[in-house]
């Protein structure tokens, strides 16, 4: 049985506005599950209703085979890291961290045992006396999991606990919470805006938007096979590339090029002679030849770009290109509003993830090689991934 259980949950305020909408979501015991989603997605309210910090409108919430929906915070053995850490600065570390032991009356002796324990695993042993305004942020970061991983609950919250920090610390803490997941194996619900982080922590990702579950499932199934056109351009960094494009005689048309459908020719028999999204990964793009003033649509999986800038970072090089076709948006709240999935986008939204040494300059034309098995199609009314 799952430590978990999210049933039809609603959240409709007194505005009207639905903030969270029939969510289905299962977290196993010891499962590390993350919530991601821009912001106003119905995320943070999840993790809220779940905590018993908000009301629920419709639905239940269970940990295990107990529905906790009518249940005090107090009551439901769940800890919560918040984004702004709320220590008391006036106490010390170790009074920190105790804090919730000391409230409930747990002998002095086992409050001292279990806080020491809690700042050996966190690292936080030589820092016990010190008072929060004299930590970093990193310090102060797992101070506020020490205090929750002391009262050692069946159920870990987490709310965007990394975002207050600089970005390679950040990186850093990612590590340091799934190590302290690993030894404690609470289940964990980890809310964030942040795709990277997702994916990088999750066992299991799901995708919010409007306030409706997107798709859930483990970081390479969402990338891999995405269900719609908004996971397909949040999921991945930088996102996918999507255009209108059509089918003709057993190839996708593509403004003025024409590739080849490979393995999706039998699933795209239905829109022979209508619009599609086509959508490739910018990894997915090779540099083929460089042909300045020359027509580069000799191979039959290539896709002729015109590079109009790139960027060195290190370990890769961003090139953005333009082709003559129509670049679109995902229009993530469309199910909600009853709109087309589709907004327009501007026509240089292309961007390719090369190799730095693969000498691609801006002004270049360039024909990229493309594999058709790793291109994705779209339905343009509804969104949904053709498979």
């Amino acid at each position: 049985m799952s430590a978990i259980t999210l049933e039809n949950l609603t959240k409709v305020y007194s505005t009207g506005a639905k903030a969270v909408d029939g969510l289905d979501l299962d977290v196993a015991d010891g499962e590390f599950v993350v919530l991601v989603g821009p912001s106003g997605c119905g995320k943070t309210t999840t993790l809220r209703m779940v905590a018993g910090l908000e009301t629920i409108t419709a639905g239940s919430v269970r940990f295990g085979d107990r529905v906790v929906n009518a249940v005090p915070p107090r009551q439901r053995d769940v800890a919560m890291v918040f984004q702004n850490y709320a220590l008391y600065p006036h106490l010390t570390v170790a009074e920190n961290i105790g804090f919730t032991l000391a409230n409930k009356k747990v002998p002095r002796a086992e409050r001292d045992r279990r806080v020491g324990s809690v700042a050996e695993v966190l690292g936080l042993s030589a820092l016990l006396n010190r008072k929060p305004g004299q930590l970093s942020g990193g310090q102060r970061q797992r101070v506020a999991m020490g205090r929750a991983i002391v009262r050692e609950p069946s159920v870990f919250l987490m709310d965007e606990p990394l975002s207050n920090l600089d970005a390679k610390l950040r990186v850093r803490m990612r590590s340091e919470v799934l190590r302290v997941h690993r030894q404690i194996r609470a289940a964990t619900l980890y809310v964030t805006h942040d795709q990277v982080e997702a994916v990088t922590m999750g066992d299991r990702v799901a995708v919010l938007d409007g306030g409706i579950l997107q798709q859930y499932g483990r970081p390479r199934d969402l990338y891999d096979r995405p269900a719609n056109l908004f996971v397909a351009e949040f999921i991945g960094s930088p996102g996918m590339n999507l255009y209108e494009a059509s089918v003709s005689d057993g190839e996708l048309v593509l403004g003025s090029q024409r590739l080849p459908l490979g393995p999706a020719v039998t699933a795209l028999v239905p829109y022979q002679g209508r619009k599609v999204v086509a959508g490739v990964r910018p990894e997915d793009l090779s540099p083929g030849a460089v042909r300045q003033g020359t027509d580069c649509r000799e191979r039959t999986a290539t896709l002729v770009a015109d590079i109009l800038a790139v960027e060195l970072l290190g370990s890769d090089l961003q090139a953005y290109f333009a082709i003559d076709a129509q670049a679109v948006s995902a229009n993530g709240n469309a199910a909600v509003a009853g709109e087309s999935s589709l907004l327009p986008a501007r026509a240089h939204d292309g961007v390719a993830r090369l190799d730095p040494l693969s000498g691609v300059r801006s002004g270049e034309r360039i024909a990229f090689g493309v594999e058709p098995s790793r291109l994705h199609y779209f339905d343009p009314d509804t969104g949904q991934a053709i498979r």
